[in-house]
């Protein structure tokens, strides 16, 4: 599925499923915890603190679905075609840090 392709469906979804959107600023909030349940997962598994039992079985992917699937609703809902502003942000990455990361001693 295309970043477009997963917009409209998205788009399709909340419109026959979600009966409709969101605000924008509760979405903003559900994001915001749906970052932090990705960030959870994360620290317990791959960082330094211990996972519970009850988060062993928490499916990792899943949680960064539930961040793209919110991401992609703000998006809609504030006309933003994340294709186009994937690619402008890649392109402004590739310009400013042509050398950047090459140069830097601490990534040899």
């Amino acid at each position: 599925m295309t970043i477009e392709e997963a917009q409209k469906t998205v788009d399709e979804w909340i419109k026959t499923v979600g009966v409709r959107y969101f605000n924008e600023l509760t979405n903003m909030a559900m994001l915001t915890e749906e970052v932090g349940e990705v960030a959870r997962i994360i620290a317990r598994r791959y960082g330094e603190q211990s996972e519970k039992e009850s988060d062993k079985a928490k499916d990792l992917g899943d949680e960064m679905a539930d961040v793209l699937f919110v991401l992609i609703c703000l998006a809609n809902q504030t006309g933003i075609d994340l294709t186009t502003a994937l690619q402008k942000n890649l392109d402004k990455k590739t310009k400013r840090d042509a050398t950047r990361h090459l140069e830097n001693t601490k990534l040899q």
